[in-house]
C-alpha cells in the first residue's frame, strides 16, 4: 500500500509518473529488509508492484489520476529517458548536497551520445547515471530483481491501495497498482478501482492503511473485496484468496526484574510488517495480565520494515497530539508532521533496546519514543538512516528504487548517518515510571 508520510507528495508523484507510462510502486518505505548482511545496501521492507492495466478506453482514471498506457512501445530511448527524468524532478540530495539540474543534464548528454544497442545497454546507461549521484538506497532493478520485490505485499493478494481525492475534494480508496500474477490480477480488479467493501464491512472513514491490514489475512484464506470500476461505473464484488504468509514479528516472555517481587515483559520486534502492532498489542496485554508493571521492548538487529506499521506502533505509547515524526521532500521547504491521536495503549516504564543494526522504521520507533520522555534507549549507537525512498516501475519491469525525501525526529535531530545515542550503554537496572 502507499504509505501516509506525505499524502500529497504521493499523490502527485502518481500523477505525475503514470501520465509518463511509469507507475508508482512503493512510497515513502524504509529500507529495512536486507538484500545482503549489509545495512547500507537494505532492500525497501514494502514493495507494490503496479502492472498497468486499461479496459475501459479513457485517457486518465476517476479521483484525477492520470493512467500509464500499456500500449506504448518502450524502446531503449525512451527508457533511459524517463529514467533520468524521474531523478530530475523527484530525487533529492540529502546527503552530499552536490546534484543540480546543469549536472544532471549533463550525465544525460553523456550517456545519449553513444547508440543503445540493445536493452542490457539501455540498463547499463541507466546505472551510469545513477552511480553519479552517490546515493547506496538509488539503484536500477532489472525485471528479475524488481519481481523479487512482490514478496513484500503488504495485502497478500497484490493490492496496492491509496487515498485518493475525488473532483468535490473527498478521499476515496483506490488501486493505485497491482501485483502481477496476484489474486487481485488474476481475478480481473484494475489500477484506479475504488475500493467499497472488504468482507461486507464498508471502508468508509477508514485509512488507506487500516483497509490494507483488513485485507491482509492468513495464506489460503479467502476476503471479499468490492470495488466501484474507475469510468465505467459498475460494482462489481471479488474473492480473493490470500497467497502471502506473513510470520509474525513479535516475541514475548515474562521476566524476574533486578527489583525483587517485580516483574516485567520482555518484547522483542524482529520487523515490522502487516502483522506487528496487532500482535504487539496481543503480546502486551497478556504480559500485563500476567503481572509485568514494566516493559522491554527489543529492536535490536531490527532493520525496518512497513514504515507506517512502525509509525502506528510508535502511537500505542504516545500521548494525543505527540509528534512521530517529521518529513520533508525536495519542494517542500517547511517540515510535515506526523501526530498520535486518542490515549496510549500503555502508559508503563519502558526500554527501548538498540544497536548498530537498528534502521529506518525501527529508529522511526525509537526516536518517537525517546524524544517525547516516553522511553529511555539502553545499547548502542543506531544505524542512522534517515532518508525516504520511493520505487517506481517502467513499463518493461524494470524499476528505480529513488531517495525522495528524508526525516527527522520529534526534537527536530536529523539522525541520518549519525543514528540515536543510547541513554544507557546497558539495562539499566531499575524502571522507574516516565
Amino acid at each position: 500500500m502507499a504509505l501516509d508520510l506525505d499524502e500529497q507528495a504521493r499523490i502527485s508523484l502518481s500523477r505525475a509518473c503514470k501520465s509518463a507510462g511509469i507507475a508508482v510502486v512503493a512510497l515513502f518505505f524504509s529500507a529495512g529488509v536486507s538484500l545482503s548482511e549489509n545495512p547500507a545496501l537494505a532492500a525497501p521492507a514494502v514493495v507494490e508492484s503496479s502492472s498497468v492495466r486499461e479496459d475501459c478506453a479513457s485517457s486518465s482514471l476517476a479521483g484525477g489520476i492520470p493512467d500509464a498506457s500499456s500500449s506504448l512501445e518502450v524502446t531503449d530511448e525512451s527508457l533511459v529517458e524517463s529514467a533520468w527524468e524521474l531523478v530530475n524532478d523527484f530525487y533529492l540530495d540529502a546527503r552530499h548536497h552536490k546534484w543540480s539540474p546543469d549536472l544532471w543534464l549533463a550525465q544525460k548528454e553523456k550517456v545519449f551520445q553513444r547508440p543503445f544497442q540493445n536493452r542490457k545497454a539501455a540498463y547499463s546507461a541507466i546505472r551510469e547515471m545513477l552511480a553519479t549521484l552517490d546515493d547506496p538506497f538509488t539503484r536500477f532493478l532489472t525485471p528479475d530483481e524488481f519481481s523479487q520485490t512482490s514478496k513484500y505485499d503488504i495485502t497478500g493478494v497484490g493490492l496496492n491501495i491509496g487515498e485518493v481525492p475525488d473532483e468535490n475534494g473527498q478521499i476515496q480508496l483506490r488501486v493505485l497498482g497491482i501485483v502481477l500474477q496476484s489474486p487481485a490480477e488474476l481475478a480481473g480488479i484494475q489500477q484506479g478501482d475504488e475500493i467499497l467493501s472488504v468482507d461486507g464491512n464498508s471502508v468508509a472513514g477508514k485509512s488507506a492503511f487500516a483497509v490494507s491490514s483488513e485485507i491482509q489475512g492468513r495464506k489460503g484464506t479467502p476476503v471479499s473485496v468490492e470495488v466501484r470500476r474507475s469510468q465505467c461505473g459498475d460494482v462489481q464484488s471479488y474473492v480473493l484468496y490470500r497467497q502471502q504468509d506473513l510470520r509474525s514479528p513479535v516475541f514475548y516472555r515474562l521476566e524476574r526484574s533486578d527489583v525483587a517481587n517485580e516483574r516485567r515483559g520482555y518484547v522483542r520486534l524482529k520487523e515490522f510488517n502487516a502483522l506487528t502492532k496487532r500482535d504487539l498489542v496481543t503480546a502486551l496485554m497478556r504480559l500485563q495480565a500476567s503481572g509485568a508493571s514494566s516493559f522491554v521492548l527489543d529492536l535490536r538487529d531490527n532493520l525496518g520494515g512497513l514504515v507506517q506499521e512502525g509509525i502506528e506502533v510508535a502511537k500505542l505509547f504516545l500521548d494525543d497530539g505527540e509528534t512521530v515524526i517529521y518529513t520533508t521532500r525536495r519542494n517542500n521547504a517547511s517540515l510535515q508532521s506526523i501526530v498520535a491521536k486518542g490515549q496510549p495503549f500503555l502508559r508503563a516504564p519502558l526500554v527501548v533496546l538498540v544497536n548498530n543494526r537498528t534502521a529506518s522504521a525501527s529508529e522511526i520507533m525509537a526516536a518517537a519514543l525517546h524524544d517525547n520522555c516516553r522511553a529511555v534507549l539502553a545499547g548502542s549507537r543506531t544505524f542512522g538512516k534517515g532518508l525516504i525512498q520511493s520505487v517506481f516501475e517502467f513499463n518493461d519491469g524494470s524499476g528505480v528504487i529513488l531517495t525522495v525525501g528524508k526525516y527527522m525526529t520529534p526534537a527536530h535531530r536529523d539522525i541520518d548517518g549519525n543514528g540515536l545515542e543510547p541513554d544507557f550503554w546497558r539495562m539499566p537496572a531499575r524502571l522507574y515510571g516516565i
